[in-house]
C-alpha cells in the first residue's frame, strides 16, 4: 500500500543523530490546543523564531493529519505559505501529547473553553473543563519545572484554579502561569499576529514571575517593537481579554440597533455611521450594520462578563451587557421578518438562496453563525433552502444536521441562484462582488429580491437590473 497522503517522507535517523538535532533548539515551545487559535499563533511564532522547536499538540487525530497535509483544518489567508515554510524544520503537529508536554520548556494552552451548558452558569459561564483536564495532564507529566502560558480565554482569576491544580500534592516541579490573550481576528489572523496592534502579557509580580514574563518577551521581541508589548498582572490581563470583545461587540450592536431607527425614518445607516465615525473620540471601526456579530467569541465572552458580574451583584453592570447581545438576537430576528413580510407573508415551498454561511468573510468558521439562527427560522417556515459559501459548506452541513426542512448545499453560486425566489447575503464575501447579476436575475422567479444583510453589494445597479433590493439601516430600493 502506499503511504498516507498526509506523511511526510522521512529518513530515519539514528538517537545520536536526534538527540543532535534537538540541541539546536534555545527553547521548546509546546501548544495544547491545534484549533483556529493555536495552531495560527504557532505557526507565526515558528516563522519569527526559527531557533525555537515549536510543537502543535491535540487529542484529535483527525486534525493533526490534517495540519500535516496539504489540506489544512482551517483556512486563513496566509496560512498555508507559512506552514509550509516551517513545518518539519521547527513546526511540528502531533498527538503525543504527554511526551511533548515533559520536553517543554513553554507550554501554551489553546483548549476550548465554550459556554457551560448543565449546572451552575449554564448558558454564561465559561466551561473550564478542558482547562482543568489540560492543567492534570501537564502536571501528571512534567519532570521539570515549566512556563505555563493561558492562550484561551478564560474569566478573571482562572490561573488561581490552574495553579492550585498544577501545585497540588508532593511535587517539586514549579510552573509559572502567564497570561497571554489573543486579539486576532478570524480572516486576519496571520495579519493580526505578525503586525499586531499589541501583545498584552499578564505575570505575577515576584521574582519568578517577572523572569518567567521575561521568556515570553524574548519571544515576542523578535518581531514586535517594544512600546506595543504590554505587561499587567495576571487579573487585568485576564480580564482585558473579555472587555476588549466585549466593547467591540457593544459598538456592532449599537449601529444594529441604529439600522432598526434608520428603517422607519428614511435615513441611511451609512450615512449615519459615516458621519459618527468622523468623530475622532469615536472612529469608524466596526460602525457597519449588518445582521449581527457571530464567532466563537464575541457572544462567549460577553455572557462570561454577564455571569461575572451577576456573580459579584453588579446587576445593573450585568443587565447592560446582557442588552448587547439581545440586539444582536433581535437583528438576526429583524431580518427574517423582513424576508417573510416582504415575500408576502409566506416562505412555504419557496426558495432561498443563501450567500455566505461563515461567520464572516476570508473564514470558514461558521461558530455561531448568524446564518445558523437564520437558516433555522426560514426552515421553520418551510422555505427550501440552496446555501452557498466559498469555504464554510462543509461546516454548514454540520451546523444545520438533524434540523427539519430542505437545505441543499451549492459550490457554484450562480446554480444556487436558478430558481429562487430570493436571494439572503448573510456573509461579505469579496467574490460576491464579481457576480454576473444580470445572469442570476434572469435565472430566478420574478419578482426577484435580495436581502442584503450587509449592505455589500451596489444597491442602485441592481436595482436597475430588476431586483428588489432590501438593505439592512436603508430605505429599499423595490419594483412592487
Amino acid at each position: 500500500m502506499g503511504r498516507p497522503p498526509f506523511l511526510f517522507n522521512v529518513t530515519v535517523k539514528s538517537p545520536i543523530d536526534i538527540r543532535m538535532n534537538e540541541n539546536k533548539f534555545a527553547k521548546k515551545i509546546v501548544c495544547v490546543g491545534a484549533g483556529y487559535v493555536g495552531g495560527p499563533t504557532m505557526v507565526v511564532i515558528a516563522n519569527k523564531c526559527p531557533d525555537y522547536k515549536v510543537t502543535v499538540v491535540d487529542i484529535s487525530e483527525e486534525r493533526i493529519n490534517a495540519w500535516n497535509s496539504d489540506e489544512l483544518p482551517i483556512y486563513e489567508p496566509g496560512l498555508k505559505d507559512r506552514v509550509d515554510k516551517a513545518r518539519g524544520k521547527n513546526l511540528f503537529f502531533s498527538t503525543d501529547i504527554d511526551r511533548n508536554i515533559d520536553e517543554a520548556d513553554i507550554i501554551f494552552v489553546s483548549v476550548h473553553t465554550p459556554t457551560k451548558t448543565f449546572g451552575e452558569g449554564a448558558g454564561k459561564a465559561s466551561d473550564l473543563q478542558y482547562i482543568e483536564q489540560t492543567a492534570r495532564r501537564i502536571k501528571e507529566n512534567s519532570t521539570s519545572s515549566k512556563i505555563i502560558v493561558e492562550k484561551s480565554t478564560l474569566p478573571v482569576r482562572a490561573a488561581e484554579t490552574m495553579a492550585s491544580i498544577l501545585h497540588s500534592g508532593a511535587n517539586s516541579v514549579r510552573f509559572e502561569i502567564l497570561s497571554n490573550p489573543e486579539f486576532m481576528a478570524e480572516g486576519t489572523a496571520i495579519r493580526d499576529m505578525e503586525e499586531p496592534d499589541r501583545i498584552l502579557i499578564g505575570s505575577h509580580d515576584t521574582v519568578t514571575g517577572n523572569a518567567a514574563r521575561d521568556e515570553l518577551l524574548k519571544i515576542y521581541l523578535k518581531w514586535v517593537p517594544r512600546e506595543k508589548i504590554i505587561t499587567t498582572n495576571l487579573w487585568s490581563s485576564e480580564l482585558s481579554k473579555l472587555v476588549a470583545n466585549a466593547f467591540l461587540a457593544q459598538r456592532i450592536s449599537s449601529i444594529n440597533s441604529i439600522s432598526a431607527l434608520c428603517e422607519v425614518t428614511e435615513a441611511d445607516i451609512s450615512e449615519v455611521a459615516g458621519a459618527v465615525g468622523r468623530d475622532s473620540r469615536i472612529g469608524s471601526k466596526f460602525l457597519e450594520a449588518g445582521v449581527g456579530f457571530g464567532g466563537s467569541c464575541f457572544r462567549k465572552d460577553l455572557l462570561n462578563l454577564v455571569y461575572l458580574c451577576e456573580y459579584y451583584k453588579l446587576d445593573d453592570v450585568a443587565k447592560f451587557w446582557s442588552s448587547v447581545v439581545e440586539i444582536n438576537d433581535n437583528q438576526m430576528e429583524r431580518f427574517v421578518n423582513c424576508i417573510l413580510k416582504t415575500m408576502f407573508r409566506t416562505l412555504v415551498d419557496k426558495k432561498i438562496t443563501i450567500f455566505g454561511f461563515a461567520f464572516k468573510p476570508d473564514t470558514g468558521d461558521t461558530r455561531d453563525s448568524p446564518a445558523i439562527y437564520i437558516c433555522k427560522r426560514l426552515l421553520e417556515e418551510k422555505a427550501r433552502l440552496s446555501i452557498t459559501d466559498p469555504h464554510a459548506i462543509s461546516n454548514a452541513k454540520k451546523d444545520l444536521t438533524g434540523i427539519d426542512g430542505t437545505a441543499e448545499f451549492v459550490e457554484n453560486p450562480y446554480e444556487a441562484a436558478k430558481g429562487a425566489h430570493c436571494l439572503a447575503l448573510i456573509t461579505g464575501w469579496s467574490e460576491y462582488l464579481s457576480l454576473d447579476y444580470q445572469k442570476i436575475f434572469d435565472s430566478m422567479l420574478k419578482p426577484a429580491f435580495i436581502f442584503d444583510g450587509r449592505n455589500h453589494l451596489d444597491h442602485q445597479k441592481l436595482f436597475e437590473i430588476g431586483f428588489n433590493v432590501y438593505p439592512i439601516g436603508r430605505p429599499p430600493l423595490t419594483h412592487i
